[in-house]
């Protein structure tokens, strides 16, 4: 059986969390507390709903005309373990998979040594988008992203690479 999820909520069909319409699921708890926060609601890591990963799947098949999964939060990469195993089994089913991390690329690298579960979520990652949101660089003209300092990498050839490699989007 599956780590179970804490989630604070989901969204079944999203067309700017990622390229075309995207499951997405919100992470319950987030360390970073970033002033503007969309979700500021996820902060505490009390509350929400546990899930399991094979229900979300379950309920991604259900859609035809979904692309992908998107874990946001709240803060995904505070459950590794769930959020592997979950971006795993959406990889398995045909989807892409995105993050967004208030983590940077580098902050996520140092915690791999210590906690593996951290490059089991990268390695069934397509695009992270890292960093925290940050107000005074927002702007609604990026894409994909809410402020000018966050990225989005190509996981795959960044993990080949060792270090960040942006990810093109047409």
């Amino acid at each position: 059986m599956s780590t179970p999820l804490q989630l604070a909520g989901v969204i079944r069909e999203s067309i700017v969390d990622g390229p075309g319409i995207r499951f997405v699921v919100f992470a319950q708890g987030c360390p970073h507390h970033c002033v503007g926060c969309q979700n500021a609601q996820t902060w505490p890591f009390t509350g929400g709903n546990d899930t399991l990963p094979e229900k979300v799947v379950a309920s991604m098949q259900e859609n035809p005309l979904l692309a992908g999964l998107t874990l946001s939060g709240g803060e995904p990469f505070c459950q590794c373990a769930a959020m592997a195993d979950l971006a795993a089994q959406a990889k398995q089913a045909g989807y892409s998979v995105w993050v967004y991390t208030g983590y940077t690329w580098e902050e996520l690298m140092a915690r791999v040594p210590s906690e593996p579960d951290v490059m089991h979520l990268l390695r069934s990652l397509d695009v992270l988008v890292d960093g925290r949101f940050e107000q005074d660089k927002r702007s609604y003209n990026l894409l994909y992203k809410g402020s000018s300092n966050q990225r989005l990498l190509d996981v795959p050839a960044s993990l080949q690479n060792g270090s960040p490699i942006p990810k093109q989007i047409d």
